[in-house]
């Protein structure tokens, strides 16, 4: 045994990384508390704009759309300039949007205010966990990834808690304008703190700043191209979930997929596109898994099981609370079994959970156990997401790759709600939400517990399978030697 596996692994982490955690970790809780109150809100939405079911969860769609843009911006700034100023700008991103939802007029208005939310969410994701990532010690960072992703929990039991008291006495744009105070704190918090230690020693002191999207503006001509494909998917997915597109959905859904896989073809050069594609695919169905959940889970307990706003908050406290739980879980599965294995193995476990927790109707505290314990298997595990995808990117281009990545992925968040609404026609609103679920957790099983994205990418780069987050380490295998006490 070496001399640092006798040393309890909170020691290994200095102060100044805890701080790091910390900050980051009240950015992801602020994220997870503007984003989350839309679902909360979704059926007061509904009555007072008179919006169908599938018209208020695209809604939730809205915030998901930009995204893909969000993140790969954010990530390019936080790629040249630093894991800092990225953080801070898309904070304030979010903040402002969901400030700006507590003054919509109509349906589009608070659609388009969703937009600017989901630009800094994106940034948020991709900032905040490059950052924690390549602050903490190599050997914790699927630790440190699962602390990371639990404050996003966090934010959602706030939010439900404040519910129940905001909603009934002031109505619910008052959920929205209550968002933008604690921004306040993340600012003041993340003010005085280091940047990232890999990117502060491999890109801060380089002659020449990195600029992940050079390759897609070589030339007046490519950069006319890529900006236009940029126009195209960002009008495309727009229309895709309002309104006016209604009747060219499939046909705009097509050119949206084709323009993002143009991008990821040019950012992954000749050599690695396979491996973005694989990594987008696989991230668009983890979200299709867990979202329709996470977006419509308030609207069924209303609707369906007729609960107050006050049992709502209580039901949401379990499901909030056991992602939280789950997160932390996973962060040590992760650095005992490796990221791979501990995803796939503790989804399978998650498949037990779903079609239980839809079918309980009379008891409360039975449907928040079986929320907390499927929400921690099933969505707890996402904690380590992050740290399974920027394995695969080198320090210089990490939080634009990851960036793009995770937030085209992320579309799939985008349809899950309006999917399980449109499923929820013919059958009833909970049988299409465990549906939904338990169908698409076994293709997430299947696409990380067999690796698809590493397979595909050495389909072109046999040699790329190292995990760049862990020197020396493949992918596919856990770190040798990670003491678990």
């Amino acid at each position: 045994m070496t001399e640092a596996a006798k040393v309890p692994w909170y020691r290994e982490v200095s102060p100044g990384q805890w701080k790091s955690l910390f900050a980051a970790w009240i950015g992801y809780l602020l994220d997870g508390f503007d984003f989350v109150l839309i679902t909360l809100v979704l059926t007061e939405i509904a009555d007072e704009f008179d919006l169908s079911t599938a018209s208020a969860a695209s809604l939730v769609s809205g915030a998901f759309i930009t995204r893909w843009l969000g993140g790969a911006l954010l990530g390019a700034l936080g790629d040249r300039y630093g894991r800092k100023a990225a953080m801070i700008v898309s904070i304030l991103l979010y903040s402002l949007g969901t400030f700006a939802c507590g003054f919509a007029w109509n349906y589009l208005s608070l659609f388009t205010a969703r937009l600017v939310i989901g630009m800094g969410m994106a940034g948020e994701y991709s900032a905040s966990a490059t950052y924690v990532l390549e602050s903490w010690p190599a050997r914790l960072r699927n630790r440190a990834s699962g602390f990371l992703i639990s404050g996003y929990s966090g934010g959602t039991i706030i939010a439900s808690e404040l519910y129940k008291w905001v909603v009934p006495h002031w109505g619910w744009r008052w959920m929205f304008w209550i968002g933008v105070l604690p921004v306040l704190v993340a600012l003041w918090v993340r003010r005085a703190l280091p940047e990232a230690g890999d990117w502060h020693e491999e890109v801060a002191a380089a002659r020449a700043r990195p600029n992940p999207f050079r390759p897609l503006f070589a030339g007046r001509t490519l950069a006319s191209v890529n900006t236009a494909l940029t126009v195209a998917a960002s009008v495309a997915l727009f229309l895709v979930f309002t309104p006016p597109g209604a009747g060219w959905r499939w046909p705009l859904s097509i050119l949206a997929a084709g323009c993002l896989v143009a991008f990821a073809a040019q950012l992954g050069g000749r050599r690695r596109w396979p491996l973005y594609v694989g990594l987008m695919c696989t991230v668009f169905c983890a979200f299709l898994y867990s979202w329709p959940i996470q977006a419509l889970l308030p609207t069924y307990l209303k609707e369906q099981l007729g609960y107050t706003p006050s049992e709502v908050t209580d039901v949401m406290f379990y499901a909030g609370f056991g992602t939280m739980a789950g997160c932390w879980l996973a962060g040590f599965v992760g650095d005992w079994l490796g990221t791979r294995r501990a995803y796939a193995f503790t989804l399978l476990a998650s498949l037990a959970f779903v079609f239980p927790v839809f079918a309980v109707r009379d008891t409360l505290v039975g449907l928040g156990v079986l929320l907390f314990f499927l929400l921690a298997l099933s969505q707890g595990i996402s904690g380590i997401l992050p740290k399974y995808i920027a394995g695969h990117f080198p320090t210089e281009s990490r939080a634009a790759s990851l960036g793009f990545v995770y937030n085209t992925g992320a579309l799939g968040g985008a349809v899950a709600p309006v999917l399980g609404a449109h499923l929820a026609e013919g059958m009833s609103l909970g049988r299409a939400l465990a549906v939904l679920t338990f169908g698409l957790t076994l293709v997430v099983i299947v696409l990380v517990g067999t690796d698809v994205p590493r397979r595909l990418g050495r389909l072109t780069d046999p040699a790329g399978d190292q995990d760049h987050l862990l020197p020396g380490q493949p992918l596919s295998t856990a770190r040798p030697g990670v003491d678990t006490t």
